[in-house]
C-alpha cells in the first residue's frame, strides 16, 4: 500500500512537471517505453573520447604527450566549473566558499602529483623529434588557464609585475590585459616582436578573455573573498584554503613545468627554445612573476619572497616537494 501511494504521488509530480510542455504525460511514457537503457560507454561519449587523440609523428609517445594535455584542459575544466560557481553564488555562505575553494584545490593535488607522467614518462630522444611537429602550438595556449586567472583575481594582479606600479584603478581592463605577463613569456625580450604563438592566441581568444575580465570585474574570487565580513575573512579554514590555491596555481604547478623543461630542453652546449617559442627560463618561474591572486593574506616579507622555493627545486629537485 505504501509503494503505491509513493507511485502515485511520483506521477502526480511528473503530471506537475510536463503539462506546460504541450504534451501529456501519457506521451513521454510512450517515449519512455521505446527509449533504450543507458550504457556506460554511451553516458561519457566513450568512443568519441578514446578517438581524440591523433599524433602528427610515428613516434610512440606522443600519444602520451597528447592525452596528459588532455587530462590536464578536463582538470581545469572542473576548477572553472567550481569557480563559475563561487563567483556567481549570492549567499556569502562560508561553508560553500570553503568547499568550492577545496575542490579546487583537489583538482590541483591531482594535476601537480600527476606531473611526473610528463617529467618522467616519456622519452627525451622522442620528444624531442616529436616536437618540432607540433609548431607553433604551445602549452602556453591554454586558454583555460588563463580563464581560471581571471575568474580568482583582479586583472591588476596579473600585470607583469615590472609594470604594475604604472597603473592605478582608474585604468580600464583593454590596458591592464596589454600588460598581462604571460604575454612577456612569448615575446622576444630584445625586438619586442611576438611570436605566431601568441598571435595566434590572441586573435582566437583575447575578445573572449576581455569579456570574461569584464563579467567578472570587482567580482572575482578574491573580492568576493574581500566582500564578506571580518570574522569570516579570519577564518582559519578559509584562509588556509585560499593560500593553497595560490600556491597550487602560482608556484607548484610553474615548478612542475619547470622540472618538465628542464628534463627536456636544457643541454651543456644552451638550453632548446620550448614549443612555439616561449621564453620558459623567464616565463615559468614564480619568483620572477610574483603572481599573488589572494596578496591580502600575506605580509610584505611573504609577498617580497613569492616564488623562492624554485630556486631550492632547480639545485636540490630530488629533495623538493610540492603540498
Amino acid at each position: 500500500m505504501e509503494d503505491k501511494e509513493k507511485i502515485k504521488s511520483q506521477i502526480s509530480k511528473l503530471e506537475e512537471k510536463y503539462k506546460d510542455s504541450g504534451q501529456d504525460l501519457s506521451s513521454y511514457l510512450d517515449g519512455l517505453l521505446h527509449q533504450r537503457y543507458l550504457t556506460y560507454w554511451d553516458y561519457i561519449h566513450l568512443d568519441t573520447l578514446l578517438s581524440l587523440q591523433v599524433p602528427r609523428t610515428h613516434f610512440p609517445d606522443e600519444e602520451i604527450f597528447i592525452m596528459y594535455h588532455q587530462i590536464t584542459e578536463l582538470y581545469f575544466k572542473l576548477i572553472l566549473h567550481e569557480q563559475k560557481q563561487l563567483v556567481d553564488d549570492k549567499s556569502n555562505s562560508l561553508d560553500f566558499f570553503i568547499e568550492k575553494v577545496r575542490r579546487v584545490n583537489s583538482y590541483y593535488k591531482v594535476l601537480i602529483s600527476s606531473f611526473s607522467v610528463m617529467i618522467k614518462g616519456m622519452e627525451r630522444e622522442q620528444f624531442l623529434q616529436y616536437r618540432m611537429a607540433l609548431l607553433p602550438a604551445s602549452g602556453f595556449q591554454s586558454a583555460q588557464f588563463r580563464m581560471i586567472e581571471l575568474y580568482a583575481t583582479p586583472l591588476e594582479n596579473l600585470v607583469h609585475v615590472s609594470e604594475r606600479a604604472q597603473f592605478s584603478s582608474e585604468s580600464t581592463i583593454e590596458e591592464l590585459y596589454e600588460h598581462i605577463y604571460w604575454k612577456k613569456g612569448a615575446t622576444d625580450k630584445d625586438t619586442g616582436e611576438k611570436t605566431l604563438t601568441l598571435k595566434q592566441f590572441e586573435y582566437r581568444y583575447t575578445p573572449r578573455l576581455i569579456r570574461i575580465a569584464k563579467q567578472v570585474e570587482n567580482a572575482t574570487i578574491y573580492h568576493k573573498y574581500l566582500s564578506l565580513p571580518k570574522e569570516q575573512r579570519e577564518d582559519k579554514t578559509l584562509v588556509a584554503s585560499l593560500k593553497t590555491l595560490d600556491v597550487n596555481a602560482n608556484i607548484n604547478w610553474q615548478l612542475m613545468h619547470m622540472g618538465s623543461a628542464h628534463r627536456y630542453l636544457r643541454k651543456e652546449t644552451g638550453d632548446i627554445e620550448a614549443t612555439g617559442g616561449t621564453n620558459w627560463k623567464e616565463y615559468l618561474p614564480p619568483s620572477f612573476q610574483k603572481i599573488v591572486f589572494f596578496p591580502e593574506l600575506y605580509t610584505e616579507q611573504e609577498l617580497n619572497n613569492w616564488g623562492k622555493q624554485w630556486v631550492d627545486h632547480m639545485l636540490n629537485p630530488d629533495k623538493s616537494r610540492v603540498e
